[in-house]
């Protein structure tokens, strides 16, 4: 018997361990048109009832103005515009919700006409979007992905909000610094472009 305690295996509890928690993200979901979109809750600086809108010239129709939301001048935009679900050039509602949202180089204000509800779901529900989702060329544009809610609730398209505007958008966008931004690409423009021989 001396070789017992050498050769019997460690005592188990018969308890598995537990699980690791599983990845959540949070959204700020709101409608445009007939359905559900969502932002990351880091990406949404606050949600406010629309203040005035000022209009301004030489921008995109659906860049509807710019409005003073607690002392920052920000761009008004109308994403429904945007994305084509609604026609363009229409006044902004008398009553709308705005939602500040933050990317890297610019904030804007995005109107929605209802009120924006904060959801939690597992990051897995998140899945890239179908190609038929967008139009074509535009694949994975400005969309995260498409997350699948439990129990067929339906599903949200989530946006990436560093792509909702291209490069040119942003330039135009009231309050940006355009001069500096158009030396900035002509510069990068100039280096990848060949030298000329002497």
């Amino acid at each position: 018997m001396a070789d017992s305690a050498a050769t019997r295996p460690a005592a188990t509890s018969g308890r598995a361990a537990p699980a690791a928690p599983e990845a959540v993200v949070q959204l700020i979901v709101f409608r445009l048109g007939d359905e559900d979109y969502g932002i990351r809750i880091e990406q949404v600086k606050e949600v406010t009832i629309t203040p005035e809108v000022v209009r301004m010239p030489k921008t995109p129709p659906f860049i509807k103005g710019i409005t003073n939301l607690r002392g920052d001048i920000i761009a008004v935009v109308d994403l429904e515009e945007r994305f084509q679900l609604r026609p363009a050039g229409r006044p902004v509602p008398e009553f709308s919700y705005t939602l500040a949202v933050e990317a890297p180089d610019y904030t804007l204000g995005l109107i929605v006409r209802e009120v924006p509800r904060p959801i939690t779901i597992p990051v897995s529900a998140i899945e890239p979007a179908p190609e038929f989702v967008q139009d074509t060329g535009q694949r994975d544009k400005y969309l995260e992905g498409i997350a699948k809610l439990p129990d067929g609730q339906g599903v949200i398209i989530v946006l990436d909000m560093p792509k909702l505007l291209t490069p040119s958008e942003i330039m135009r966008l009231p309050g940006q610094p355009t001069a500096s931004a158009g030396r900035s690409a002509a510069k990068a423009e100039a280096g990848d472009a060949p030298s000329k021989a002497h």
